[in-house]
């Protein structure tokens, strides 16, 4: 019902079309500084009624107008809620929007041709091209966030809590991001099928070696995975939306999380590794949400804790991750030069 414009500026939906379950979609239009990219990155969107009148104090515009600044195409007066229900029983699959062409075997050999997701690599079609800083200059840790698809949010989160967040390319070497000295690091979030990203495996598995405390989300934690020999596996049709329910098995507590990812963990890897505790289930399918490396300052879950829109419930994380910063700070400082 709210938060559409945070879900189609989200990099992790590149290449997707979206369909909304909510029958009224654009009655509060669009507001300028909502955006989690700076563009919009969904391939299309189907909703059942689109509402051309908009009403909101601050807004700047309407959801048409965003679409076609942007040259998204949408689709409306359909039965979504029988949409959603055909993708639940069959599974995500691809899809076309057309007002061009309209014959429908034309139309048929144009799907055929379109690629899965399983395979395709896209954090590269999203990754920031250059590094940049958000946060003060005087803030008291120093975060270097791998780009495969971050979303704003999370910058946010983590200038919150005191920290200055300088953004890299994900293909950055090492060397380079250990150059800016970061006190620890992030991967982010992002789009595509993480087993289709050896570069991005071999990165993180030089990062987790650096001793440095880390934290993945969503891609960052299923790369984080891939890195440590565990294998990822496409779902059927994936975990979306603002209330999937989460067990933090290191507290006993529930959360309400927000989520958008179509491939996760394999279970039984995550249980036979030796070097890897499972610290977060999924409530509803048992699925691995979060993982943490035994012994080490290296932790991932497979959802969204900085949801912007959606629940705070799982705000900790980023918490947990400052504390990681500050407890390996002060290790760091009880170690003798000459050690």
């Amino acid at each position: 019902m709210t938060g559409y414009q945070e879900i189609f500026t989200d990099p992790s939906y590149t290449g997707q079309i979206m369909t909304m379950a909510s029958p009224h979609i654009g009655n509060y239009g669009v507001k300028a500084g909502e955006e989690e990219s700076g563009k919009i990155t969904i391939a299309g969107l189907v909703v059942k009624k689109y509402s051309d009148v908009w009403s909101r104090p601050g807004g700047t515009g309407s959801l048409d107008d965003f679409l076609k600044a942007h040259g998204t195409v949408g689709i409306s007066d359909l039965d979504t809620r029988k949409l959603v229900r055909h993708i639940r029983d069959h599974g995500a699959q691809n899809a076309l929007i057309s007002s061009t062409e309209m014959d429908v075997e034309v139309l048929r050999e144009r799907l055929k041709a379109a690629p899965s997701m399983e395979g395709t690599e896209l954090s590269s079609t999203v990754s920031t091209a250059k590094p940049y800083e958000v946060g003060s200059g005087g803030s008291s840790h120093r975060v270097a966030l791998v780009d495969f698809g971050a979303k704003r949010n999370i910058e946010r989160c983590l200038v919150e809590r005191g920290c200055v967040v300088r953004v890299f390319p994900m293909a950055t070497p090492v060397v380079e991001l250990m150059a800016w000295k970061p006190d620890g690091i992030l991967l982010s979030n992002g789009p595509g099928d993480p087993a289709a990203m050896p570069a991005s495996v071999e990165l993180v598995k030089e990062i987790v070696a650096s001793g440095l405390p880390v934290f993945g989300i969503c891609l960052g934690h299923q790369l984080l995975a891939e890195s440590l020999g565990m294998r990822t596996e496409k779902m059927h049709h994936g975990h979306r939306g603002i209330n999937h329910p989460i067990k933090d098995l290191t507290t006993g507590r529930d959360e309400i999380t927000s989520q958008n990812h179509g491939f996760v963990v394999n279970r039984s890897d995550a249980e036979q590794h030796e070097a890897v505790a499972i610290t977060h289930v999924h409530l509803n399918d048992g699925s691995v949400a979060g993982i943490r490396l035994k012994g080490r300052p290296v932790f991932s879950v497979q959802y969204h804790p900085e949801a912007g829109p959606g629940p705070y419930d799982s705000r900790y994380l980023f918490d947990r991750f400052v504390q990681m910063m500050k407890e390996h700070h002060k290790v760091e400082r009880t170690v003798p030069q000459n050690a």
